[in-house]
């Protein structure tokens, strides 16, 4: 299982409409990709930060989805946001919400 963990920067006073982007069209493209397998987002108490970490299946569903619905998810979230987020890529090796394949080494 891989995970994308995306950091954002809110633009000022933006963190409701951010969130509500994030539930209304960011969820549904993300729930249309192969291979996702869901997303919690989080949100700085300050209102000015938040984190997206999408979990998916393998690598190539994450990679193919960083290509294909990502830019666009992007550009609607261009509303909300300030600058570019960043983005890293991680193999998930534990997790309480997924059951993780054996095949992870150390």
């Amino acid at each position: 299982m891989f995970a994308r963990n995306v950091s954002f920067r809110l633009k000022p006073n933006s963190s409701v409409a951010f969130t509500k982007q994030i539930e209304n069209e960011t969820i549904p493209t993300l729930r249309k990709q192969k291979g996702f397998q869901g997303e919690p987002t989080l949100l700085a108490p300050s209102g000015t930060e938040a984190v997206a970490i999408s979990f998916w299946d393998n690598k190539d569903s994450a990679e193919a989805y960083a290509r294909t619905g990502y830019p666009e998810v992007l550009k609607n979230l261009n509303r909300s946001v300030e600058g570019t987020p960043t983005v890293q890529t991680y193999e998930v090796t534990n997790s309480t919400f997924h059951k993780i394949a054996e095949t992870v080494t150390a």
